[in-house]
């Protein structure tokens, strides 16, 4: 008998493998990886156009919109009319399906966030997001390394505490050794010859992985870990439950491996998912149009997939936030597009949501823009996270998942229990990242 462990799962103990097969992963053969939350973080990248999104309908907001939008508005009436949210936002009808999960408070929605600090190019917005230090360059890890290592809710014997889905592992996640990258399950394999050699020949070489404790070793064993779980388990014929649907489509792909993921009970605590083109400098109601079909379609999918009931609502552990880098210029350009701009929307999707749109809204009158020219920021986008790491992931370490971030408040985005917040760490804890000494600020220059 084989010992099964984030170290020790192994095809080379094909009998045990072979009973698992068809059935789901689960605590009795895992050991339990506890009923924490997973997080999915769906990153748009390109700067998606919050405005057309959730745009003013009524009011003297909805004047300034319709003069700075002659040709990209979203009307009020006729054909492609905004879906009311309330008496003051609606919502555009490419993203119908996300309509629902709001009305029955599953959606949350954060106006107007983003960095206090502008910066309209991709590279470099990006990079201060994900790292969570915003005018800080060349951070050595992502928030999301970082929560991962400060985190006590997480067991040592899950077997894949983070996945990413996609060519390459997020910012957000640079410096963790433990995510599992996949773009393609049915590419995401390991050739070791004929089938029938592939369990004594694997076993062979998690044989010469196990012989050591180098950074070599471990690594190649969770790679192996990885090869064997996503041949066993993701690449074979899957039916979505409650007759969800999801689209036909990169997104809709990789979403289905994460549900597949979090179905298997693997311990998994952090996903994450990226979708561009949100760069809509000209023909923006074609490109817009077809993107937010895709995001609301594929993310409607995840959580009718995962909607289940008793053990199987999972819908109850997920929380999965939407960001993206920037929000878009408020005036339309002349190439029926609109430039980078400031200010954006978040969106929170979970069992545990509140529900509701959250944040002050600082209006669209030509002094209440930013510079004249964009939706100011009125809500700094890590205190939309912090609250989710508190509330829904416990970990209240802001200090070293945010470091220079205080004075956090919660919006109300989610439910949970409220922690302390601790702001200790920050630059030069050894938490950033391996061969940093304690007190090296040398990689916090900015």
């Amino acid at each position: 008998m084989c010992e099964i462990s984030r170290r020790g799962f192994m095809v080379g103990c094909s009998a045990a493998i072979a009973g698992l097969a068809g059935s789901r992963f689960n605590s009795l053969a895992f050991g339990a990886p506890g009923d924490q939350d997973v997080l999915l973080v769906v990153f748009l990248r390109g700067g998606m156009d919050g405005l057309n999104l959730m745009p003013p309908i009524a009011g003297a907001d909805r004047g300034y919109y319709e003069a700075a939008r002659p040709d990209l508005q979203v009307p009020v009436s006729g054909q492609g009319a905004a879906l009311p949210l309330n008496s003051q936002f609606g919502w555009s009808p490419d993203a119908s399906p996300l309509l629902d999960l709001y009305q029955n408070g599953s959606l949350s929605l954060v106006v107007a966030t983003g960095m206090d600090e502008p910066n309209r190019s991709h590279f470099e917005s990006m990079e201060f997001m994900e790292t969570g230090t915003p005018g800080v360059a060349h951070t050595p890890t992502g928030w999301l390394t970082r929560h991962l290592q400060s985190s006590v809710e997480i067991p040592e014997e899950v077997i894949m505490p983070s996945l990413s889905m996609g060519d390459l592992q997020p910012t957000s996640l640079r410096g963790d050794r433990e995510t599992v990258n996949i773009n393609d399950p049915s590419t995401f394999s390991l050739d070791t010859g004929p089938w029938l050699w592939r369990g004594p020949q694997r076993a062979a070489v998690r044989s010469l992985y196990q012989a050591d404790s180098t950074l070599v070793h471990v690594t190649g064993n969770q790679a192996l870990d990885a090869v064997d779980i996503i041949e066993l388990y993701a690449t074979g014929e899957y039916t979505p439950s409650n007759g969800a649907v999801y689209p036909d489509s990169d997104f809709g792909d990789h979403l289905q491996v994460i549900a597949q993921m979090i179905k298997l009970d693997l311990g998994l605590q952090v996903a994450t998912l990226d979708l561009g083109g949100w760069d809509t400098h000209e023909g923006q109601s074609w490109v817009l149009s077809s993107l937010l079909a895709d995001l609301s379609s594929g993310l409607m999918a995840l959580y009718t997939d995962l909607d289940g009931g008793g053990a199987q609502n999972f819908t109850q552990k997920l929380t999965l936030v939407v960001q993206s880098e920037f929000g878009r210029r408020f005036a339309e350009n002349a190439d029926n597009g609109t430039d980078h701009g400031h200010g954006n929307l978040m969106m929170v999707l979970s069992g545990n949501a509140a529900g509701g749109i959250h944040g002050a809204w600082p209006g669209l009158a030509p002094g209440q823009l930013f510079e004249g020219y964009d939706l100011a920021v009125t809500t700094d986008y890590r205190r939309v996270l912090s609250e989710i790491l508190i509330r829904r992931l416990g970990n209240n370490k802001l200090g070293l998942v945010f470091p220079g971030y205080t004075g956090y408040q919660p919006l109300g985005v989610v439910s949970g229990t409220d922690l302390t917040p601790d702001y200790k760490g920050g630059p030069g804890s050894t938490i950033f990242a391996d061969g940093f000494e304690s007190g090296d600020t040398s990689a916090w220059s900015g």
